[in-house]
């Protein structure tokens, strides 16, 4: 399960949006107060149009300086998900106007339960942009590219993806895809789709273990690379993508 930083909580007894935030620097309060009015609006506490409380009460209530609240309003603004106008308030966006690909917009939609329609997005996405860049990379990869390749699963074999070092391993498979396929555009995407794979990894085994061991399915996307064969590259990583939405939604019971 997603760990949370104690520290947001107060101590620990809170954890709705009301729930007073510790007391620490600047920068890392702010952070904290954008934490939980981001978890609260992506678990739908919150839902597009309401209007959040005006900025004195809710630095009252979070006991928290009122230049902390304006800032992690301004971090959730950037992100998308509120709009601050002069005597109107700030205002939950449209879900449409999220940036729900956001790394840290994605850990706050799984810091709670996720909506089954948007892991099944995210996979979408990921079946179309991955198996294309495994067919990109199969053409374009170069020997330090297949050398990250390989550290990532021996490091994803001998950590596990039940530990945050394999799954950190995970990530960097996937991304040393992206960044094989030598195009800007795909390797701007590496950060999201590595942020999705683990939070989604991490989310299946909130209940209970893998359902099976996945390692074998990142060794066949790699040896096709490898290789050179781009339908073989692929295909596997249509396969993969594929049976992780499988297990990922077994384990939401969807």
């Amino acid at each position: 399960m997603a760990k949370e930083d104690p520290s947001l909580h107060g101590d620990g007894a809170e954890t709705g949006a009301s729930a007073k935030i510790a007391r620490g620097p600047g920068r890392r309060l702010h952070g904290a107060i954008a934490h939980k009015l981001g978890t609260a609006i992506l678990s739908g506490q919150y839902a597009p149009g309401d209007v959040l409380s005006g900025e004195v009460a809710f630095a009252e209530e979070l006991e928290v300086s009122r230049s902390a609240y304006r800032e992690a309003i301004q971090v959730l603004t950037a992100k998308g998900l509120v709009e601050s106008r002069p005597k109107a308030g700030t205002r939950v966006l449209p879900r449409t106007r999220w940036n729900l690909l956001d790394p840290e917009v994605l850990a706050w939609a799984f810091a709670g339960e996720p909506d089954i329609q948007f892991v099944r997005d995210l996979f979408e996405l990921r079946a179309i942009v991955e198996p294309a860049a495994a067919r990109l990379a199969a053409q374009r990869r170069d020997k330090e590219d297949l050398r990250l390749m390989k550290e990532a699963l021996a490091a994803m074999r001998r950590h596990t993806l039940a530990t945050e070092l394999g799954r950190a391993a995970d990530r960097d498979f996937h991304n040393a895809i992206l960044n094989a396929t030598r195009n800007d555009a795909l390797q701007v995407l590496s950060a999201s789709i590595g942020a999705a794979v683990n939070w989604t990894t991490q989310y299946k085994q909130r209940a209970r273990a893998l359902p099976r061991n996945p390692i074998p399915d990142h060794v066949r996307v790699y040896d096709a690379i490898a290789a050179g064969d781009t339908a073989a590259a692929a295909e596997a990583m249509g396969v993969l993508v594929d049976l992780a939405l499988e297990d990922t939604a077994s384990a939401m019971g969807g």
